[in-house]
């Protein structure tokens, strides 16, 4: 279950007692208005529901519930027994004709809809702070690694970009899910309506803000759940992304980046120097949680027949805590790219740590061009970027090495000027796309 160090209040009150009983309250109140106009319960029937049972779900009443469920051992009776407490008389009307997946299933709807709608402002806000920070380092050319070895240079602003765009996908995806579980069963038992109107459903629906379910049975069907909680697994999965880089770049031999440590802050009980990404690391171990409600949310698909409970008590579990986690760690990211300290003159010396090999394709590139077979080419450029390597590896100075190795070699002087080789050591060629690309992920450079 979810804990108060991973949570955030306004998440956590979506999945309270007193938030929950509110939305069954509406439900059964909804739907004894819709009732009363179709002519089936008298109108001050339904009128004294809202009057008298319009009350805030104080602890007191909440107790009171759980009092009567440990009698009944039926929560949505114990709900209704407790209501009618209030409502006196007229509480014989409520509940007129429906079950009480009704109720329950309506409810999780609501309750998935507003934590939906929480985790998209929460996805802005992390989307405004990689926009901010893509922009700050646009220019700032840093070593792009591919296997984990120097590659080519890109920028840190790529870096953001590439995360921004990531997440526009993630927002797509979490309205495409909520639109999708934003769905209202009042079908009665086994969802066919016998002993309720279908304009009722309609009601209720039009009311909380969702959508008829078109078949219910008397469950509205769990493919929609697996689809919303499988996203929130994917968006887990690009923080995590994130995070990695992140605690990547924060490595002692890269030190690229860092999180910020705060005046105060304590790195290690045992050795007083460190500096940990404990943020990022603790991001993964949520998205690894989050990640893994996805698949008992897909196994709540297969259900018996027209109904059986054994998602019921699944979710009573995934739902609070893939939402409160997955909204915590959305909070946590947010707040590390916000604060997160780059160091650039840390990422030139990276930068240049290779002695000039970040170049080599586009001396391989020019030699192709100038003639050469790609076979040729690739063996001459390799043999003299493998002794700047064995330097680098042997601690010795490889500044400049490779552009003098290949201006030095016979074959490779055949082919090239020593100022056409002279020119393809230009970092500005690596980053002349960069506002191409920021036009595609923001709309401007």
């Amino acid at each position: 279950m979810s804990i108060a160090r991973y949570s955030r209040p306004q998440m956590t009150a979506i999945w309270d007692a007193a938030n929950k009983f509110r939305v069954w309250f509406e439900i059964e109140a909804h739907a004894c208005d819709a009732l009363a106009e179709l002519g089936v319960i008298p109108k001050d029937a339904a009128a004294a529901v809202w009057a008298k049972g319009d009350l805030p779900y104080t602890p007191e009443r909440i107790a009171r519930i759980d009092a009567i469920e440990a009698e009944t051992r039926h929560d949505v009776i114990a709900f209704l027994t407790e209501l009618a407490e209030h409502v006196g008389e007229p509480a014989r009307f409520i509940h007129q004709g429906m079950t009480s997946s009704d109720v329950l299933d309506t409810c999780l709807a609501v309750q998935m809809t507003q934590a939906a709608d929480i985790l998209l402002a929460d996805i802005d806000g992390l989307l405004a702070a990689l926009e901010t920070r893509a922009f700050e380092f646009k220019d700032l050319v840093c070593m792009g690694r591919s296997h984990g070895i120097h590659a080519e240079p890109v920028t840190i602003g790529l870096k953001f970009a590439g995360f921004h765009a990531e997440f526009q996908r993630a927002r797509m995806r979490l309205l495409a899910a909520r639109a999708d579980i934003a769905t209202c069963a009042i079908s009665g038992a086994v969802g066919t309506f016998a002993n309720i109107d279908p304009r009722v459903e309609e009601h209720v629906a039009a009311k909380l803000g969702l959508t008829p379910e078109p078949v219910s049975t008397q469950v509205i069907p769990r493919d929609r759940h697996a689809q919303f909680f499988a996203t929130l697994g994917t968006i887990a999965s690009s923080i995590e992304r994130v995070a990695v880089e992140i605690r990547h770049m924060q490595r002692t031999e890269v030190r690229e980046a860092e999180e910020y440590f705060s005046p105060g802050q304590k790195g290690s009980s045992a050795m007083p120097h460190k500096r940990n990404p404990v943020l990022t690391e603790n991001l993964t171990g949520l998205a690894r949680m989050v990640r893994g409600y996805a698949v008992p949310a897909y196994e709540n698909v297969a259900l018996w027949h027209e109904r059986d409970i054994s998602h019921s008590s699944v979710e009573r579990y995934i739902g609070p805590d893939a939402t409160i986690t997955l909204d915590f760690a959305l909070a946590r990211l947010t707040n590390v790219v916000a604060r997160l300290v780059v160091y650039p003159d840390v990422v030139e010396r990276n930068l240049n740590q290779l002695g000039g090999l970040i170049f080599s394709q586009r001396i391989l590139l020019a030699l192709t061009q100038a003639g050469t077979s790609r076979e040729d080419a690739y063996r001459l450029v390799q043999r003299n970027a493998m002794q700047v390597w064995d330097a680098a590896g042997q601690g010795r100075e490889t500044k400049g090495m490779f552009l003098a190795l290949l201006k030095a070699d016979p074959e490779v002087s055949k082919a090239l000027s020593a100022a056409q080789i002279d020119e393809m050591f230009d970092l500005g060629y690596h980053t002349k796309h960069v506002d191409t690309i920021f036009k595609r992920v923001f709309g401007r450079a």
